[in-house]
């Protein structure tokens, strides 16, 4: 497992943008740190943590936030195996092509 010192850069960007996004929700709703940590039943250093965009924080604790602001649905389209058009390039590239058998004419059964 790499280590999170060796994150890709466009990751790291990511979960700076993830992080901006969960602090505006919570400041829009008027929530402080504090208060949105309790609700989550999570520390307020890792929602601190979540908010600086740090890796290394748990899936769960994010959905959680995420969760709780209301903002769970706008995950639906993580990992989406309909939005995968590269996988779906490379599953259609290993399906077989359907071969019939050719039929003996000596059995044709024509009445």
């Amino acid at each position: 497992m790499p280590s999170i010192k060796t994150i890709p850069f466009e990751v790291s960007q990511s979960l700076v943008v993830l992080g901006q996004r969960v602090k505006k929700a919570r400041i829009r709703r008027q929530l402080s740190q504090e208060e949105l940590a309790q609700a989550c039943k999570i520390a307020r250093r890792t929602l601190f943590s979540i908010e600086a965009g740090a890796p290394g924080i748990a899936v769960g604790h994010i959905y959680t936030v995420l969760w709780k602001l209301g903002l769970l649905a706008t995950t639906r389209g993580v990992a989406d195996p309909d939005a995968d058009e590269h996988g779906k390039i490379l599953e259609a590239a290993k399906l077989g092509k359907r071969v019939r058998r050719p039929q003996d004419k000596a059995e044709d059964n024509n009445f």
